[in-house]
């Protein structure tokens, strides 16, 4: 019974840091480019608007959401154009081809759904 406890214990070790986040990158279009909540002239914490980008990638539909602290210039980042990603666990790099770049968290992914054959 310890050994199969022990056993167990040490798989559980050894695959969840095959679980963790995973780098990983390449060009995509963005689907989506929304604001997300609503900047106030009274909240001290919320210097920026933010923006929520959507976009798929390796099978799956990231949404990234960017931080208060960093401005975005939304026209930069038009929807149906070419994107280059870099995610990082939860962190995002997101680059246009006239090289503007943004940073954001991923805040939602879901799989993308495939057509019936």
């Amino acid at each position: 019974m310890l050994k199969l406890v022990t056993s167990t214990l040490l798989a559980m070790v050894v695959t969840i840091p095959a679980l963790a986040a995973q780098k990983f990158e390449g060009d995509t279009v963005l689907k989506d480019s929304q604001p997300a909540g609503v900047a106030s002239k009274h909240d001290k914490h919320m210097k920026h608007q933010v923006f929520d980008l959507t976009f798929d990638a390796g099978g799956n539909e990231y949404i990234c959401r960017t931080n208060s602290d960093k401005s975005m210039n939304p026209t930069d980042f038009v929807v149906g154009s070419g994107i280059h990603y870099l995610i990082d666990g939860k962190k995002v790099k997101v680059t246009t081809p006239n090289d503007k770049k943004v940073s954001c968290n991923v805040v939602r992914v879901a799989v993308v759904p495939t057509a019936p054959q």
